[in-house]
């Protein structure tokens, strides 16, 4: 009997609807022509949505959809991308998880083979796409760790002598629209420009360090006779321009390959590597990163239609990376304007739990525009180019719906970050409001741990009642930047609390390691029941700002001073009471601390050297006659063991007559696991570093 029509359509709707269920498979030997099921799955997540989009389309869902990627390791072709049309709802969300208990990575990287020996100290790949293609790569991961590309000096910084600029075109921006810049060099740093070919002069960057912020350029030309560079781009900034206090590395150059570990990439499509003691040929992996993204979540900003209900979970993506373009790099505070790995506009109610993003040549996760409702819980971030998450845009948008709110970062480690941008933060909140950043285990960045806010001074700011609380930040800087803080926060933030963190060992070239730092019209912020101690300039600072709270802390063994002010102004600063202040160097107060109007009262100071604390230029019963600390006192708060920062109270005898409450601060940090709790733990090996590079800087003060 032949198939009446009536059947026949029955028949194809049938093999639209998937017998397995609303779930759809993928496989690392799977195909994207197969239907997604456990026996025929599909090969790439980009497959698995349009499955989704078409399986919505053809059924009144009413239960999740998941895409399940089975254990193993996937290339990615493409990034994924996810738009309006792929949103789920609150009953039938759209679900990419890994079943638990199974390893799944998706890689934006390629592998590179056919490695040969040149010597026993330098191997050789040929590279295809580079050859034919000028398909040119920025990054190397090498066993699952980032190499160093070829550079100059191996370790540290070669220093500017001088610098000078020359405006071409004045523009009517508030930087000039084009000039050259002139940086004299000392005679270490010269040396190897003298052997620069023309395609050194395209290919080797020069990275400067100032202040708080990098530069990356291209190097137009060297002057012999005066041992200088120059370079073109944009005028330098005036409020942070490279001067003579500059100091800067040049990588890229085949005459820089000199060190295990280093890596260059000819044009000709050759990359040379120096293994280090240990490796051999057949058991080192070599991976070029691909593609810059891993997921793009795009919602529909004409008609404003948000790209939601979406959860990603116990997924991994690794190996993405950044290419320097061709005018370079400009300063910019935070690497404010760099990309991300997995970047969100017009989303909301979408999450990230258990994920691991690593070895990326930018950011991992950007909240930008217009996201609501989102979270990252659980995931590892680390390796990473830049640093670990942003939540908005460094513009105010009119629209108020359009300004990014209500971000969850929860229980999360972000480490090892800033290795193509220093200036990276951890986690960086711009203009968006009502954010939580919480139980985060941050360490091992070149500047701050925690910023928020992005409006200088007192003009009205959107970034109102963020929450940065119990989170664990320590071995910033490294002394490499200045300027910098544990926790940062600028401008208008009523309602923002910073509570229950602990923040150590935070070090800056110069100036500026601070644990809380209040900058620039920072307003509004409680912060209390901190933990801080050994940090370069001081526990706390203020650069200015007012009706700040700063209350039940405690400061202690900072190295240069305990607490710092700035910028001295009529109103009142800071209200400053219940807090601990202990120290065993340094001064307790610096800068214009004594000048501020403030509100001291009911604090304890403690000087292991002295019961004579001196305020400034006064003493304690002088400072108290001044209208300050009425209720305070110079007393040994009785921790267990300060040195070994123990600083559990032995007996509360003293500390209540501060009326200080004492906090558990162990519970900063992540939470869960012992395993989760290992992962978090740092490296003992890279704090001994992290002592040493101090202990060096500190003995050449």
């Amino acid at each position: 009997m032949k198939p009446t029509i009536s059947l026949l359509f029955i028949m194809a709707f049938t093999c639209l609807e998937p017998s397995f269920g609303q779930k759809f498979y993928l496989s690392p030997e799977g195909n994207d022509s197969n239907p997604g099921s456990p026996d025929k799955p599909l090969a790439t997540l980009t497959a698995a949505r349009d499955r989704v989009r078409d399986y919505r389309k053809s059924n009144n869902v009413s239960q999740p959809v998941e895409i399940i990627p089975l254990a193993g390791e996937y290339f990615m072709f493409q990034p994924l991308q996810l738009t309006a049309d792929d949103s789920g709802t609150p009953d039938s969300p759209l679900k990419i998880r890994a079943m638990d208990g199974t390893r799944v990575v998706f890689r934006g990287g390629v592998q590179l083979t056919g490695i040969e020996k040149v010597t026993e100290e330098l191997w050789k790949i040929f590279v295809p796409q580079v050859a034919w293609y000028n398909s040119y790569f920025d990054q190397l991961y090498v066993n699952g760790r980032r190499a160093v590309r070829a550079r100059t000096p191996n370790k540290g910084f070669y220093t500017v002598k001088n610098a000078s600029e020359s405006i071409l075109v004045k523009g009517n921006g508030l930087l000039p629209q084009l000039a050259v810049q002139e940086f004299q060099l000392n005679a270490d740093g010269a040396a190897c420009l003298r052997s620069f070919s023309p395609e050194d002069y395209n290919d080797a960057v020069v990275t400067f360090y100032h202040k708080w912020d990098n530069t990356m350029k291209h190097i137009a030309g060297f002057n012999d006779s005066t041992a200088s560079i120059h370079t073109m781009g944009i005028g330098m900034q005036p409020w942070n321009s490279i001067d003579g206090q500059s100091r800067y590395y040049i990588d890229n150059l085949r005459s820089a390959l000199d060190s295990p570990g280093e890596w260059f990439l000819d044009r000709s499509g050759y990359l040379f590597y120096i293994p280090i003691e240990g490796e051999s040929i057949e058991t080192t992996s070599f991976f070029a990163p691909v593609l810059k993204e891993f997921i793009v979540i795009q919602g529909d900003s004409v008609s404003g239609r948000r790209a939601g209900n979406i959860s990603f979970e116990n997924l991994c993506f690794e190996y993405a990376g950044y290419q320097l373009p061709s005018h370079g790099n400009e300063a910019m505070q935070a690497a404010s304007p760099i990309a991300a790995s997995v970047t969100l506009d017009y989303a909301h109610n979408v999450s990230f739990l258990n994920c691991e993003v690593a070895h990326t040549g930018t950011y991992a996760f950007w909240f930008r525009r217009a996201n609501s409702n989102c979270s990252i819980k659980h995931s590892y971030l680390h390796d990473l180019g830049a640093g670990g998450v942003k939540i908005g845009e460094t513009v105010i948008r009119p629209d108020i719906s359009e300004i990014t709110n209500n971000i969850t970062i929860d229980n999360s480690i972000i480490t090892d970050g800033g290795n193509v941008f220093p200036s990276a933060v951890g986690i960086i909140i711009f203009n968006a409001s009502d954010n939580k950043l919480t139980h985060n285990e941050i360490s091992n960045l070149r500047y701050s741990g925690i910023s928020a806010g992005w409006v200088w001074g007192y003009t009205p700011s959107p970034s109102k009642r963020n929450m940065i609380e119990f989170n664990h930040i320590h071995h910033l800087g490294w002394g490499e930047l200045c300027d910098m803080g544990g926790v940062y926060t600028l401008g208008a933030s009523e309602g923002t609390t910073v509570s229950n963190n602990v923040i150590h060992h935070v070090y800056s070239f110069d100036y500026g390691g601070w644990g809380l730092y209040t900058d620039e019209g920072s307003f509004g912020i409680r912060e209390e029941n901190n933990l801080v101690y050994a940090c370069k300039s001081s526990g706390f600072h203020q650069h200015y700002g007012k009706e700040n709270i700063i209350r039940n802390n405690i400061f202690a063994l900072n190295i240069r001073s305990q607490l710092q002010a700035t910028r001295v102004e009529q109103h009142r600063s800071i209200s400053f009471t219940n807090n601990i202040i202990y120290f065993d160097r340094g001064s307790l107060l610096s800068s214009n601390w004594h000048k501020f109007n403030l509100l001291a009262d009911y604090n304890c100071y403690w000087d292991k050297r002295s019961k004579q604390i001196m305020f400034a230029d006064k003493s304690f019963p002088e400072w108290q006659n001044s209208g300050k600390d009425k209720h305070s006192l110079i007393a040994d708060p009785l921790f267990v063991n300060a040195e070994a920062f123990d600083f559990r109270l032995k007996d509360q005898a003293v500390v209540k007559k501060i009326k200080f409450i004492p906090f558990d601060y162990t519970r900063a940090g992540v939470y869960g696991s012992d395993e989760w709790r290992k992962l978090a733990a740092f490296d003992p090996g890279l704090a001994k570093e992290f002592d040493a590079a101090v202990l060096m800087r500190e003995s050449q003060r």
